[in-house]
């Protein structure tokens, strides 16, 4: 009985707003999924440059590392700090190195890149994990969130949503998988590699490899509803938009809001309660096997 939610703006005027109001829906989700939460927020990035997302214990254990990758790179990167989590800006073409230099350290979990994406994760309940990462704060042009109830993994850092399997592209997910297991050989039998038992890390490995095999996202999404078995309601978010899909049966519960100035998403709709001009949205539920997206570029 998870919660979820995604706020996508059309129009750059709520940019510096997005956190605020995204945290603000993420709370309202608490009692779907206490136990940790996460979210995904899409801001400003550069050419050539990329941005790591990674964990470990405390701020000061991060900054040290960080030294270290820039003795490693040749120049220390710029970084942001927030609580367990940074955010390290590094040049595209040492992505690789970097990846690899991360992997090889026991105390840093890798857990997102992209041009625009950072992604933050804790165990906690949601208002305390917005506040710890300073969601309020931030800006952008579209964030997803997750609150979670653990029902087929433990209660980590590591298994809570967004998962993100692929530059700028990360999922979160309501419901369960019933044959996540035997797409996870597919896929690890395709290259792919995966940290946790969460069925929803198998979800996204799965649209990354789609991707990668050259499908745009509505065509992985609509791949899915062929080769994901189970009860679901997928957003996922991008470096230009999101993207919505509910299974067949759609039994999960899902409603939309969309006016002139954005499209948000809620597993209920008093996440969206507060949303500015939400009275004279208009409101539905999206329908099953359907893919939804907007973009914004």
């Amino acid at each position: 009985m998870c919660g979820i939610v995604g706020l996508f703006l059309k129009q750059t005027q709520l940019e510096p707003e997005l956190g605020a109001l995204l945290s603000e829906m993420l709370v309202v989700m608490s009692d779907r999924g206490p136990d940790s939460a996460g979210f995904a927020i899409y801001g400003d990035g550069q050419r050539g440059q990329l941005k790591l997302t990674v964990s470990g214990a405390n701020e000061a254990m991060l900054a040290e590392a960080i030294t270290d990758l820039g003795h490693a790179l040749g120049e220390t990167p710029a970084s942001v700090l927030r609580d367990t989590h940074a955010v390290i800006s590094i040049a595209a073409r040492d992505e690789q190195q970097a990846r690899e230099w991360i992997a090889a350290r026991n105390d840093l979990s890798f857990v997102g890149a992209g041009a625009r994406m950072e992604l933050y994760k804790e165990v906690g309940l949601p208002a305390q994990v917005a506040r710890r990462f300073g969601l309020a704060g931030m800006s952008g042009s579209h964030g997803i969130g997750h609150t979670r109830m653990a029902t087929e993994s433990a209660v980590t850092t590591r298994g809570a949503h967004p998962f993100s399997t692929g530059l700028d592209q990360c999922l979160v997910h309501n419901g369960s998988l019933s044959n996540h297991n035997g797409v996870r050989r597919v896929l690890q039998r395709e290259g792919m590699t995966f940290e946790t038992e969460n069925d929803t890390e198998v979800a996204a490995g799965y649209l990354s490899w789609k991707i990668r095999e050259g499908a745009t996202l509505k065509e992985a999404l609509t791949h899915s509803l062929a080769d994901l078995d189970g009860f679901y309601t997928f957003v996922v978010g991008t470096e230009t938009g999101f993207a919505v899909l509910r299974d067949p049966i759609s039994c999960k519960p899902a409603v939309m809001a969309e006016t002139d100035a954005y499209v948000a998403f809620g597993s209920e709709y008093r996440a969206l309660a507060a949303l500015p001009g939400v009275a004279k949205a208009h409101i539905f539920e999206p329908k099953p096997a359907t893919v939804y997206a907007w973009e914004r570029h």
